[in-house]
């Protein structure tokens, strides 16, 4: 372990770039409560259903979308570590390019998309009445959320969290503003639930944008003659490309396996299904822990590749992994001492709460089994090693989780959470594999690189 691991100004730049993140995550539930809040003040059910089944539509398009934050943070962090200004427009310019034809995609194919996914998770004909309605309203926010994606991976990969947290944190609460406003003060229904989102995704990319000038000013980096054209020249796109598409099925295994998670649990009963959605939530508060320093060690590991500092790259590692296992001990002790009071917290319903403090142990070891592929997830990332990640991420997947699931069948949904721990430690095991055998053949940083 590197000495400077125990210089405090190190651990203090950690959290530096993660506790931004994780203030700026917090927003995100705030933002879906008042959601269910202001809709759940209409006069019927199927208001609040439409906009719950709209909102997950959304959510998940976007979500497989992600990469494009991602990737963006991995390839500015590398130029901002090698110092060339160059590379840092030419990769803003070309996740843009990327995210606005990405955009006109959504927007082209809408209402197939829009039909096949209100198929595929179903629901009452007045739930998917309004549900269509929010997502053909919120489906024109999409040039404006992608470009917000691409805005905040390249302003993290500059190692700075406090713009990212300002942008997400105000368009958020501009959010929450107009929902009250459209939904209740000018009775604009769902649709206005919709525009509230649209609005302020589009109020957050003029936000976003002037943070991104002001770092361009106050470093004068501007385009150089030719700049356009070698940006995009032929086979310019090829290392994003190929990077996108590498975290893009990344991201639809792990969607899978938490689709799996509710139908299987659908098919055991409807306390079980609520139980494992109120369990579910737990895992969501342990992301927000850990994606912090999942993003900090993106930056991070990415400014020490461009670098090519070795021990600046191993010393990030370090920090990082160590916060991560500390953050998932906090975690399970609160579950171990406090999940069934928490339980009691998200639902009244005796039987859910039954169900769920029978399953809750999973929940207890699920921190430490969970906090070391957040991290590593990071550092592959920030390394842009993509392909390393979708692979260990299939064999996650194909050979941990649907294996074990199958096998311990007879466990009902012991069963099922069982495939989810197995799978959560498969990651971290898998990662961590192939981040030892890269790093000690130097894959990540040439040996002759300075130490």
């Amino acid at each position: 372990m590197p000495a400077s691991f125990f210089n405090l100004a190190r651990h203090r730049q950690v959290f530096a770039l993660a506790l931004p993140m994780v203030v700026s995550n917090i927003t995100v539930p705030l933002l879906g409560l008042v959601d269910t809040v202001v809709i759940g003040h209409l006069d019927k059910a199927y208001y609040l259903g439409g906009v719950a089944v709209g909102a997950t539509i959304i959510s998940l398009i976007f979500w497989l979308l992600g990469f494009l934050r991602m990737s963006t943070t991995g390839l500015t962090a590398q130029a901002y570590g090698a110092g060339d200004n160059l590379a840092l427009l030419q990769v803003l310019a070309r996740a843009l390019a990327l995210a606005w034809g990405l955009a006109l995609l959504i927007l082209a194919l809408q209402y197939p998309l829009t039909e096949l996914a209100l198929w595929l998770m179903g629901g009452s004909d007045l739930v998917q009445h309004y549900a269509r309605d929010y997502v053909l309203v919120r489906i024109w926010s999409a040039p404006a959320a992608l470009t917000n994606l691409v805005l905040l991976g390249w302003l993290l990969g500059n190692q700075n969290a406090r713009a990212p947290m300002l942008l997400l944190i105000l368009g958020n609460a501009l959010n929450i503003v107009l929902d009250i406003w459209f939904v209740l003060g000018l009775g604009w229904q769902v649709k206005g639930a919709a525009a509230a989102s649209v609005l302020a995704d589009y109020m957050a990319t003029v936000l976003g944008a002037y943070l991104v000038w002001h770092t361009l000013k106050k470093r004068n980096i501007w385009p150089a003659i030719g700049f356009w054209a070698s940006c995009f020249k032929r086979g310019a796109f090829k290392q994003l490309i190929g990077l996108n598409r590498d975290i893009f099925l990344r991201a639809l295994c792990l969607q899978l396996t938490f689709a799996f998670m509710t139908f299987q649990g659908a098919r055991l009963g409807d306390d079980v299904l609520a139980a494992n959605a109120v369990l579910m939530n737990f895992l969501m508060f342990i992301s927000f822990g850990l994606d912090g320093f999942a993003y900090a060690v993106e930056a991070m590991v990415g400014k020490a590749v461009g670098a090519r500092n070795r021990q600046e790259f191993r010393l990030a590692c370090a920090l990082n992994l160590f916060w991560g296992a500390l953050v998932g001990l906090l975690f399970m002790l609160i579950f171990a001492l406090a999940g069934t009071s928490l339980i009691g917290l998200i639902t009244t319903i005796e039987a859910v709460r039954e169900q769920a403090v029978r399953y809750l142990p999973w929940l207890v070891l699920m921190p430490i089994a969970a906090c070391w592929c957040f991290i590593l997830d990071g550092i592959f990332i920030g390394t842009t090693r993509g392909t390393q990640m979708r692979d260990m991420m299939l064999v996650s997947t194909a050979g941990v989780f649907f294996p074990v699931w199958y096998v311990s069948q007879a466990l009902g949904n012991h069963g099922l959470w069982l495939a989810m721990v197995c799978f959560m430690l498969a990651r971290g095991i898998t990662l961590g594999g192939m981040w030892w055998h890269l790093e000690r053949s130097a894959q990540f940083i040439p040996c002759q690189s300075k130490v």
